[in-house]
């Protein structure tokens, strides 16, 4: 899931993780504890193979017990080796990128990792292709040749972001002796080489994580022994954590707990929030048949969604009102759709319908993933919808295992999707999202779109590729496949016995569970 962006207490963290963990070792302690630290969370894993997933959940646990051939490092756009020794484009066209893998690596269960099981890996992956899979990741990926150690890819156009995508959890290395080339492994095996080995899972409920003793590459600190707990909603994430049953929480407390915790200063709790890149997008189904097949009725909802209402509202400001494709922070980021759309307009949706000889009110409905928060948010805008007689609108909500499914087959004509980048450049949220073939699994395609992210991709010096981000996201304001709703912050809650929570995420969806540790 990622410079570009940058988190406000990372320009610190960057600093003073050195000498932070020299300091912490310093402390004095009467005895050392072995026990897990607990962290709570909503976003689930939908599959322990990183060929099934192209979610935060799944990622977050990927970035733990697998590895990529390069990394980021916290507070770091440029990816680094972790299971490469080395990596570099050959030649200046951008379109063969080669990595020497390190001659010393194993997986957890002893067998030793070669180029082959780097191929193999990425091949079987764009051969699985699952609805929810990461494939849509590496359109330009054509071939992958393993000669020993050295591992070469063959690109069908120039791609400057092929480096930081290989650090994504697209990239995770999987043994291919126990890994089916044809389809996903099934049970709650993990064979990989992270930094941590999975030593116990029940789905949907927690993950049991021990620090592995056989990884080598760009972590250089163990980590503690962790627990995953699972949540099925923010409310009971906040519970949990009211309960002490949890010692860290990220990713989704209520908002309004968030900010009963900001008015007060809670004794014996520590906040570490910052300016996020995840941002939630009202998606359209434009598949024919569907009512969003028509472009004025998907123009004719973004004219009249009025997002103060719904951060102010359900999100209580914990979330800022987003008007583009990519949000702030990031290369290229503009205000495409309040330049179309600047306030709410109905008279405006009502010309936009009538030109096309849409009959109202037009009938759609809007799934989402069954969360108190998120049904708040569904209802705020059935409502801002419903209020201009222009939309009957049906609300769904589906857990979220089951929604990714749905929402893929075409289930929904609208629905609403965090997205969370996969890494820290502008292209994580055009190629991913409105090219043709996205992750969304809506139908859109635009040649002329699909031609702008081509030409983004071909820059090494990703400033140059800002006139075309911004065209992408006119583009996209114009055509309407999707309509950005909110930024979001980043919240990261711990107790006052752990220490590093403040380096878990920075806003890319990496978790560096490897951080944390007891005071």
């Amino acid at each position: 899931m990622r410079s570009t962006v940058r988190l406000r207490i990372l320009i610190t963290c960057g600093v003073l993780v050195a000498a932070g963990v020299g300091g912490w070792q310093l402390l004095p302690s009467d005895e050392v504890r072995t026990d897990p630290i607990a962290v709570g969370t909503t976003d689930e894993v939908t599959s322990l193979d990183p060929a099934g997933a192209y979610d935060a959940g799944s990622w977050a646990m990927y970035s733990n017990v697998f590895q990529s051939l390069l990394t980021f490092k916290a507070g770091f756009t440029t990816p680094v080796p972790d299971a490469a020794e080395s990596c570099r484009f050959v030649g200046t066209k951008l379109t063969t990128y080669e990595c020497t893998l390190r001659d010393d690596l194993t997986f957890a269960n002893g067998r030793k990792i070669t180029g082959e099981d780097v191929r193999y890996s990425f091949e079987r992956m764009l051969a699985i292709k699952t609805d929810v899979g990461p494939q849509p990741l590496f359109p330009t990926l054509k071939q992958v040749v393993a000669e020993g150690q050295k591992v070469t890819f063959q690109l069908s156009g120039r791609d400057a972001t092929f480096p930081l995508k290989l650090a994504t959890g697209a990239g995770s290395i999987v043994d291919h002796t126990t890994y089916p080339a044809k389809a996903l492994r099934q049970g709650n095996a993990v064979d990989g080489s992270g930094p941590y080995v999975l030593t116990a899972y029940e789905p949907g409920v927690s993950a049991t994580l021990e620090p592995n003793p056989r990884y080598k590459g760009a972590i250089t600190k163990p980590g503690k022994p962790i627990v995953v707990k699972y949540y099925k909603e923010s409310e009971e994430l906040a519970d949990a954590w009211k309960k002490k049953d949890v010692d860290v929480t990220h990713r989704q407390m209520p908002p309004a707990f968030l900010n009963a915790l900001n008015e007060e200063t809670r004794s014996g709790t520590k906040i570490t929030e910052a300016a996020s890149a995840e941002i939630r997008n009202l998606n359209f189904n434009v598949r024919a048949g569907t009512p969003m097949a028509k472009k004025a009725v998907r123009q004719a909802v973004a004219a009249v969604i009025d997002r103060p209402a719904i951060t102010t509202g359900p999100y209580q400001s914990t979330v800022e009102p987003l008007y583009s494709l990519i949000p702030q922070g990031f290369v290229g980021h503009s205000t495409a759709f309040y330049d179309v759309y600047p306030e709410p307009d109905v008279a405006k949706a009502k010309k936009l319908l009538k030109a096309a000889n849409i009959d109202t009110p037009v009938r759609f409905t809007l799934g989402h993933r069954k969360d108190a928060t998120y049904a708040a948010e569904a209802a705020e805008l059935k409502k801002q919808l419903e209020a201009t007689g222009l939309f009957k609108v049906d609300v769904k909500s589906v857990i979220w295992t089951e929604f990714q499914k749905e929402y893929a087959q075409g289930k929904f004509d609208a629905y609403t999707v965090g997205w969370l980048p996969d890494f820290p450049d502008s292209d994580s949220f055009t190629a991913p999202l409105v090219g043709t073939d996205n992750t969304l699994h809506n139908d859109f395609s635009s040649a002329t779109i699909d031609s702008l992210i081509a030409s983004t991709q071909q820059y090494s010096d990703r400033a140059r590729a800002t006139g075309d981000f911004k065209e992408i996201q006119a583009e996209v304001a114009k055509d309407v496949p999707l309509v950005p709703l909110w930024q979001k912050k980043d919240y990261v809650l711990s107790n006052e016995e752990v220490a590093g929570s403040q380096y878990l995420s920075d806003g890319t969806g990496v978790w560096r569970l490897w951080e944390l540790s007891w005071i």
